[in-house]
């Protein structure tokens, strides 16, 4: 075992082969980050991991999901 971390997208991938899935694309990782940044700065910080939980359950891409999550701060907020 490696004494040095591995990049995030090193993380990211070797995560994404263990799940059998492809590694998001930098546009899709972009997206999530935006979409986890509304989360967390709308909210508590915890928003922001179980919002990129709730849309990979729910099936969204992360470009479709970061326009939802924009569009319900907005309207939440007035």
């Amino acid at each position: 075992m490696s004494d040095q971390n591995p990049s995030a997208q090193q993380w990211i991938e070797g995560l994404a082969n263990e799940l059998g899935l492809d590694a998001p694309s930098p546009g899709e990782i972009d997206n999530l980050l935006n979409l986890a940044g509304v989360a967390a700065h709308s909210s508590e910080r915890i928003a922001a991991p179980i919002a990129c939980w709730m849309i990979g359950v729910a099936k969204i891409e992360p470009a479709e999901a970061l326009s939802l999550v924009q569009k319900y701060e907005s309207e939440r907020a007035g």
